[in-house]
């Protein structure tokens, strides 16, 4: 029985654990587009990767894998050599792998509501309600994150019950109000400019943004899980975007 995408994929992520080249024939090495700006082109730049990972006895841990057409988004936990939480972004053209981008940050918390970075619900439900729940966490990304309607929270989240994974927030909307309005001096700390894809399954959606975290550039990665029409849980990574002199690749973060 041949495996499914999301299968093929597990498979390749599992492969950094071993540092086995042949986890990575899902994808096609011809066309392979590789957005992490510190892996090389290609499937013969995935498989340096994955031999230069398994020297630090690497643990991969996917905690939740999801479809979308022809995407595989996951939510991975690491331990190479120091703990890592990721989101890894996969599109497919057939049969194999052809694009790739990820959000990685260091793994942090307990958060102060107890929660980590990773626990909560795994599996999506309400399968007939993915475009409803896209287009919600895309009105919220455009019109709080981006535009800092901050006052219009309370349309999307259902208050105090909403659950919190950021390592350094607290449950409910007043945590996220305080994150999303804090200031550096003249500066925003967190400044979301731009959504580059909203990815969905059923009661789970991610977005991935572009904008700045202390007036450095930033990627945001954000996953939603949707509960009776609001956003109830949320689980994020924020990374720094090195400057393009520190690229191994052309192709930008996004």
């Amino acid at each position: 029985m041949a495996l499914s995408r999301k299968d093929k994929i597990r498979k390749l992520l599992k492969g950094i654990e071993t540092g086995d080249p042949d986890a990575a024939a899902v994808v096609s090495s011809e066309r392979y587009i590789q957005h992490n700006p510190q892996t090389r082109e290609g499937g013969e730049g995935l498989a340096a990767l994955f031999k230069r990972l398994s020297k630090t006895s690497p643990r991969v841990n996917l905690v939740r894998v999801f479809e979308d057409q022809d995407f595989v988004f996951a939510h991975t936990e690491y331990d190479f050599a120091t703990r890592k939480i990721g989101f890894e972004v996969f599109r497919y053209d057939g049969d194999h792998a052809v694009e790739h981008w990820d959000n990685i940050q260091e793994r942090r918390g307990p958060n102060p509501s107890g929660r980590s970075m990773v626990d909560g619900p795994t599996q999506a439900v309400d399968h007939a309600l993915t475009e409803t729940n896209r287009a919600l966490v895309a009105s919220f990304v455009e019109r709080v994150l981006i535009g800092g309607q901050t006052d219009r929270l309370d349309e999307y989240i259902g208050g105090e019950s909403f659950a919190q994974h950021n390592p350094s927030m607290l449950d409910g909307t007043a945590s996220l109000r305080s994150a999303l309005t804090a200031r550096d001096g003249a500066r925003d700390v967190i400044r979301y400019e731009r959504v580059h894809r909203v990815l969905a399954e059923g009661s789970f959606v991610l977005s991935a943004c572009e904008g700045q975290h202390h007036g450095r550039p930033t990627a945001f990665y954000d996953l939603y899980r949707i509960h009776e029409g609001q956003l109830a849980e949320h689980w994020d990574t924020v990374e720094e975007i090195p400057p393009p002199t520190e690229w191994k690749n052309s192709n930008g973060k996004f």
